[in-house]
């Protein structure tokens, strides 16, 4: 495995970077701000990012956008519709089905989703608001109607990805977190300095930047693995990494909160919103210890 970005990968990178910084929620407030939402939907549905997957682009590069929206905390759907263009090509406004709910669902009424190497479409119902902020859920309304079938191989390789998608979310968001609480730190003043001076808040954030430093390695490696090894050796890269990340931006968003003192508790704070992220993004594809120990057997 290389591990170095493309120049190509690089310039995704700071695409989908400066998309997110430019149109990103800044602030709690701006999550209701319809305008920035329709510029942000617009700017999105521009890209072609939605479609990824059937334009060629690698896991490793569907993980660098994702990651870097969940860094911004972009609030309009792309993790469902990239998933689903890979389950189902061509499938117009397609969000991810999962648990009977769709998720990642603002604005869009389609929903796929596979079982037992079926490909499946259903409508979805009125939005339903959730923990994340930043994301919406759906009731799925109707009966299912079958579009297309998936070799117990391929169903293998798509649940790797939509492991690697989610993880490069939690990764994203922890990042996202991260930024957040150094900038505190370093403009927050007790007894005449800033705070992030004091070893016991210099150690927290240090810890946090090394955890995200091992979840980039970890998933990087997930993410290659999704078109480079088998669909077995994937899908076992991609649950160790999703159990790694899930812990690692939990921890990473709550010491965020916890360097922001009293004010990181409190509505206006930026912080919640990175954790309430990372909480929906673990729920979702979630991997039990035992899969990863059967896989390694």
């Amino acid at each position: 495995m290389d591990v170095r970005l493309t120049a190509e990968q690089r310039q995704l990178r700071a695409a989908a970077a400066r998309l997110a910084d430019h149109l990103g929620p800044g602030s709690v407030l701006d999550l209701d701000d319809g305008d920035r939402i329709a510029r942000l939907e617009k700017a999105v549905e521009a890209t072609g990012w939605r479609a990824l997957r059937s334009d060629g682009a690698s896991g490793v590069e569907v993980a660098l956008v994702v990651e870097e929206f969940g860094r911004g905390l972009v609030d309009v759907p792309l993790l469902g519709p990239v998933l689903a263009d890979d389950l189902a090509p061509g499938v117009p406004a397609a969000t991810v089905v999962v648990d009977g709910g769709a998720r990642d669902a603002r604005g869009l009424r389609k929903g796929v989703f596979a079982e037992g190497g079926r490909v499946l479409a259903v409508d979805i119902g009125p939005l339903i608001p959730g923990a994340d902020l930043t994301r919406h859920n759906a009731s799925v309304t109707g009966p299912p109607e079958r579009i297309g079938t998936l070799s117990a191989e391929t169903c293998a390789r798509r649940r790797a990805l939509a492991l690697v998608a989610t993880t490069a979310d939690l990764v994203g968001t922890a990042r996202g977190a991260h930024t957040l609480a150094v900038a505190h730190a370093k403009l927050r003043e007790q007894y005449g300095r800033p705070i992030g001076t004091y070893q016991a808040v210099a150690h927290l954030l240090a810890e946090g930047l090394a955890s995200i430093e091992g979840s980039v390695s970890v998933l990087r490696h997930a993410a290659w693995a999704v078109d480079e090894l088998t669909p077995e050796e994937a899908l076992r890269a991609a649950r160790i990494a999703k159990l790694y990340c899930a812990r690692a931006a939990r921890t990473v968003c709550e010491t965020a909160i916890q360097v922001h003192g009293g004010i990181g508790n409190t509505w206006e704070c930026l912080a919640h919103v990175h954790l309430r992220r990372a909480l929906a993004s673990t729920e979702l594809f979630p991997v039990r210890l035992e899969e990863i120990d059967r896989g390694l057997s």
